[in-house]
C-alpha cells in the first residue's frame, strides 16, 4: 500500500526565516513555493533523496497550521506517505479501524490528493495519505 515517505511537513512560523537552514547549511535544493488557499497555508518544498521536506507557514490566524504553532510552536506537523490509490489505502485503513481525518480525498500541494488519518489512530502522529499529481 505505502510505496514511500513522501515528504515530512513542518510547521514554521515563517518560510523566508526558516528556508536558509534546509537550503544552505543541510544543502537540500529548494523546489519551489506554493499557496494552498484551501488550507490556508503556504509551502516550499526541499528535496532531501527520494522525498521532500515541506516547510507550512499560514496564511490565516485560523489556518490549522496557525493553531498548530500557536499549541506546540515550530516542528514536525506531519508524515506523509505516498500511496498508488488514496481511495483504496482510505478503505483499507478504515477496514483495520483506523480514525479518518478526511474520509474522501481532498486537494493537496502540487496537484496531489491526500488524506490525513487522525493522530490517535497512529501513535499520535498526525499521518498524510499522498497521491501525487505526476
Amino acid at each position: 500500500m505505502l510505496q514511500k515517505i513522501n515528504h515530512i511537513g513542518i510547521a514554521v512560523q515563517s518560510l523566508e526565516a526558516s528556508i536558509p537552514f534546509y537550503r544552505d547549511a543541510l544543502s537540500m535544493p529548494l523546489q519551489g513555493f506554493e499557496e494552498v488557499a484551501e488550507q490556508k497555508v503556504r509551502v516550499a518544498m526541499l528535496q532531501v533523496g527520494e522525498s521532500m521536506i515541506e516547510l507550512l507557514e499560514p496564511t490565516s490566524p485560523d489556518s490549522p497550521i496557525a493553531k498548530f504553532l500557536e499549541k506546540n510552536g515550530p516542528g514536525i506537523h506531519h508524515i506523509a506517505y505516498e500511496v498508488a490509490d488514496i481511495e483504496a489505502a482510505i478503505a483499507h485503513l478504515k477496514t483495520c479501524g483506523a480514525r479518518m481525518i478526511d474520509e474522501q480525498p481532498r486537494n493537496g500541494a502540487h496537484g496531489s490528493r491526500i488524506a490525513f488519518v487522525h493522530p490517535k489512530s497512529s501513535g499520535g502522529v498526525l499521518t498524510e495519505l499522498c497521491q501525487c499529481g505526476h
